[in-house]
């Protein structure tokens, strides 16, 4: 198996990248492609649009959370697929602080070696577009762009321009992708609105997948990612962290639902591999816990807008007090973490009760708070015999902040070094802002499914 795999990228965010690999996704699975989605870097939301589309798990791949050879490995591991198409994040060179290359796209296309289409909003541009190409192309020094798409321009103007981008920058010129603005993807302050706000989003990205295979050369991209990856086949060593090497036979309930929907698809399979059972259940909706689990999972999303309802659901927070004051095993991130608050402080101004776990209230700053990637270091190794495992790699993007944001943890930014106290760290439990990579850091998993077990064992 070759792994043929194409990156989508872009000048900067706001050029259509999602749309466009949606549409791409969705075109080539209408082929009959078994397709793999990828998103580099940190985000939650692309991803759930990939997977809605493809109804397969999309799984991040970045470079900051995990070596080279370790990210090789996860884009290898299970990946049957006769095409990879992996979405970039932000502009193709923008990496850690905006600034480094690492961490990129363009550093996620050489580790994979896979061929990068450009995706360019050429909308009002002419003939500039082949200064911008030229741009890309000075900084490109593995000779990696191979094509381009033009975004929000007319097919006259396509027709008009390709033979000048082949001719002058030796690229090709795969396609456009019309003016569309019902099909535009909605937005709001951490990012896309999630797939199942926007309505009739199925008929959209299939509406927008006709388009491209009218309008865009996928048979040229089929062929470009087949060629790359024949002229440099993918290899990477084995890790024991994704091997089987289960821990004991635990039950994990995982809140999933409008208000808890942020987790990374390579966490949930570190989970699995260690022994873990997931048993997904909906604070909102749900009055009581499943039966029978030994720890509790509450990932980021968006609680703050759903404060009201979460906040009648009493059962649910009582249960899930009750739970973690037994002294079930509890990981908490982000608006899991606010959930476990006394109260959230919402947009209409009212106090909303939560579990009351932590006696504290969050509420929103006005601005991002804490933005970004981080090292978090935790008090003490998680395994004694290896110093190294104190440390698990993640980011922080959030509006609102608590009033008890914690001390147990110290996180310190990759490039400036700045660092600060965050975090409530025990025996059997981590609450933060935090959003944790687990591959990062595998042992991590693996001291959680050991709590849940000495849990149910008690």
């Amino acid at each position: 198996m070759t792994n043929p795999r194409i990156l989508l990228a872009a000048p900067k965010s706001g050029s259509g990248k999602t749309l466009i690999t949606c549409a791409m996704l969705r075109a080539l699975s209408l082929r009959g492609k078994k397709v793999q989605a990828f998103k580099c870097g940190p985000d939650y939301i692309d991803p759930m649009f990939h997977q809605r589309v493809i109804g397969v798990p999309s799984r991040n791949l970045d470079l900051f959370f995990t070596g080279e050879e370790e990210t090789r490995a996860l884009f290898l591991e299970d990946n049957d697929a006769d095409v990879s198409v992996i979405e970039g994040v932000m502009g193709l060179y923008d990496g850690l602080a905006g600034t480094q290359e690492e961490a990129s796209s363009y550093h996620l296309a050489s580790v994979l070696n896979a061929p990068v289409i450009l995706i360019i909003n050429a909308r009002g541009m002419g003939r500039s577009i082949l200064a911008e190409i030229a741009g890309f192309q000075a900084m490109d020094h593995e000779g990696l762009i191979r094509g381009v798409i033009l975004n929000q321009v007319t097919e006259s103007f396509f027709k008009s321009i390709a033979p000048l981008i082949e001719k002058e920058r030796g690229i090709k010129a795969l396609g456009y992708f019309p003016v569309k603005k019902d099909l535009e993807l909605q937005s709001r302050y951490l990012g896309l609105k999630l797939p199942g706000e926007i309505s009739e989003l199925q008929e959209k990205v299939t509406q927008a997948a006709a388009i491209l295979e009218e309008t865009v050369s996928l048979d040229q991209i089929l062929e470009m990612a087949k060629e790359q990856a024949q002229a440099y086949p993918l290899t990477a060593k084995s890790f024991s962290w994704l091997g089987k090497e289960p821990f004991g036979k635990v039950r994990i309930g995982v809140a999933l639902d409008e208000a808890f929907c942020f987790y990374y698809e390579d966490n949930f399979r570190l989970f699995r591999n260690a022994g873990a059972e997931l048993v997904f259940f909906s604070p909102l909706h749900d009055k009581k816990l499943p039966e029978n689990l030994q720890g509790i999972l509450l990932g980021g999303g968006y609680p703050e807008l759903l404060a009201k309802e979460l906040s009648a659901n009493d059962a649910m927070r009582k249960a899930i007090r009750s739970a973690i004051e037994s002294g079930m095993p509890s990981l908490a991130e982000c608006g899991g973490f606010m959930y476990l608050h006394d109260e959230i402080i919402a947009e209409d101004g009212k106090a909303y009760p939560m579990a009351g776990v932590l006696h504290g209230s969050c509420k929103n700053t006005g601005k991002l708070v804490r933005f970004g990637y981080a090292s978090f270091h935790l008090p003490e190794p998680l395994d004694p015999l290896r110093p190294e495992t104190n440390v698990i790699r993640g980011h922080e993007f959030h509006y609102y902040d608590s009033d008890v944001c914690g001390e147990d943890l110290t996180a310190e930014k990759p490039v400036t070094g700045r660092s600060w106290k965050c975090g409530h760290f025990g025996e059997n439990h981590l609450w933060s802002y935090g959003h944790l990579y687990y591959p990062s850091q595998p042992e991590f998993a693996a001291w959680f499914v050991r709590q849940c077990g000495k849990y149910q064992k008690g």
